[in-house]
């Protein structure tokens, strides 16, 4: 089963980061039913990985850093954030992220809505030209 290795992954953070990462993968699955769900870049140094939600592309990454917790959006710099939850990663032209520290909430239906704009997006990109 996919979401295995995100499990492990959760568990195995064991303390706050585990707890907000299951509250973005939940809040994720809440705005897209058809999400899926991966684990990328695994390496020594992160032998667990990055948990990753992809619809039609990569929607966002959910890394994880000894002091927060930072969902990065593949394509955030093309989403409208009426919110403001945007708050790293902004001098790029592409990727947009949240960090989360410790004590930290999340505006719930902004995160949502931040998801369903990043799929509308993925399902709006022109197709790649195959060669």
């Amino acid at each position: 089963m996919a979401a295995d290795p995100i499990d492990a992954k959760i568990a195995g953070l064991g303390d706050w980061r585990g707890a907000m990462l299951a509250k973005l993968r939940a809040l994720i699955h809440d705005a897209d039913p058809d999400v899926g769900e991966t684990v990328k870049w695994q390496k020594p140094s992160n032998p667990a990985g990055v948990p990753v939600w992809e619809h039609a592309g990569i929607l966002c990454t959910g890394e994880t850093y000894k002091d927060k917790v930072k969902p990065t959006f593949a394509r955030g710099a093309a989403l409208a954030d009426p919110k403001k939850l945007f708050n790293s990663s902004l001098d790029g032209n592409t990727r947009r992220a949240i960090d989360l520290f410790e004590g930290d909430s999340v505006d719930e239906a902004a995160f949502r809505a931040l998801i369903r704009a990043a799929v509308e997006a993925n399902l709006e990109k022109p197709a790649k030209a195959k060669k």
